[in-house]
């Protein structure tokens, strides 16, 4: 009789963050050959969440067959001075053996603060007990500071409350996030926040066409397009641009051609390998349209409206990294993301999703030449949904 390893038991807890959800790990807690980066851990978050998976259901595994639930976080202490935690996060692939490490994911950050509090990775001298505690984590993909300020109750994370996040069905506590300098400076991304130095480009899509394009690291690396330039309205909901093949074909191939332009790619090819970024995002004026909820958004409601992909998809709602982006790009007078909210310079915009409306802030400054911006801010909220251990296979990392 074929003998077969045991599972394994590795403590785990998993977590809703903003409109995301995924399993977060304690470094300390992985098996010694996934505590470093590398092809072990790789194996063992791909077996976690069930992928690869040519089904795309990730029935075997803790994801949910979405880019918003195919997702991982490792903590710890920080190492980095001013800062209580380190926080890593992995895109994982639903078809594909392959983690995605270049980019955070927005809507998690929202759990970080309340894992690393509950956690004991926060000194307990940092801590209320009533009040917000201020969680300085230092995002390790992208080498950016988060300030979460998450509300305690008796000592405890205060999870429940009153505040309302569209695509979250159930009101939580409520989380404000502050992305610290967000301009992106992950692997292969200019040190600019506009890559190519201008607000507006004329990008040449080979079998598309050619049309401007605003392509910003801010929050993450994001392209965005007009919607009306590539015949959209700006109000679609998913079923309009996953159920269409063609489509999401033309948005990938805007995406590796954008990725080639900002410099975060040397050639198209190596945008298969790269899936989490960049972002593309499309454009519109303020226009009437109903929610995937059924509930009513009117033009009057937001300043413009937004949809985003996210690993080929359309999103239900909004990326929280993209919206640091969207609220940057808002922002700075120029920019297509500008234009679209009117064109006049403001420190915060509410924009439409396919789910509802996000409000989202940031400060920009042209400094020397080159815009920068100080911090962008936003509320999201969390939740834990589960925790223990999850198991997996002994032998298959």
């Amino acid at each position: 009789m074929a003998q077969f390893a045991p599972q394994i038991k590795i403590p785990a807890t998993y977590m809703r963050g903003g409109t995301s959800k995924g399993v977060f790990f304690s470094l300390k807690d992985l098996p010694e050959a996934a505590q470093v980066p590398g092809p072990a851990r790789d194996a063992l978050l791909l077996r976690v969440i069930g992928s690869p998976d040519p089904y795309d259901k990730q029935i075997d595994g803790m994801g949910a067959a979405t880019s918003s639930t195919s997702k991982t976080v490792i903590l710890s202490k920080s190492i980095k001075a001013d800062h209580d935690v380190d926080y890593l996060f992995g895109q994982v692939s639903i078809d594909k053996p392959f983690v995605d490490w270049s980019g955070n994911c927005g809507n998690l950050s929202a759990a970080v603060g309340s894992f690393a509090v509950s956690n004991g990775l926060v000194d307990a001298s940092r801590i209320p007990h009533n009040g917000v505690a201020v969680v300085r984590v230092w995002q390790a993909n992208i080498g950016k500071t988060i300030i979460a300020h998450v509300p305690i109750t008796n000592g405890e994370v205060q999870e429940t409350g009153d505040f309302e996040l569209d695509g979250v069905t159930f009101p939580a506590a409520e989380v404000q996030l502050e992305f610290l300098d967000p301009a992106a400076e992950e692997e292969g991304a200019s040190g600019s926040m506009f890559p190519t130095g201008n607000l507006i480009d004329d990008l040449e899509v080979p079998g598309v066409g050619s049309f401007k394009v605003t392509m910003i690291n801010a929050g993450i690396p994001t392209i965005f397009v007009n919607a009306e330039d590539i015949g959209y309205k700006g109000t679609e909901l998913q079923g309009a641009i996953n159920g269409d093949p063609k489509a999401l074909q033309m948005f990938e191939t805007i995406r590796a051609y954008g990725a080639l332009r900002m410099g975060l790619i040397s050639n198209v090819d190596e945008a298969a390998k790269r899936q989490h970024t960049p972002k593309v995002a499309f454009v519109a004026k303020p226009a009437d349209y109903v929610a995937s909820s059924g509930k009513a958004i009117a033009a009057g409601d937001v300043d413009l409206l937004v949809r985003a992909l996210s690993m080929g998809k359309l999103h239900h709602a909004m990326m929280g990294t993209a919206a640091v982006a969207i609220g940057t790009a808002a922002a700075i007078n120029g920019t297509l993301v500008n234009l679209a909210a009117g064109g006049v310079e403001r420190n915060a915009v509410r924009f439409g999703h396919p789910s509802g409306t996000l409000r989202v802030g940031a400060e920009a400054s042209l400094v020397n030449g080159e815009w920068t911006v100080n911090k962008a801010i936003m509320s999201r909220s969390a939740r834990v949904l589960m925790e223990g251990f999850v198991r997996v296979p002994g032998d298959s990392f």
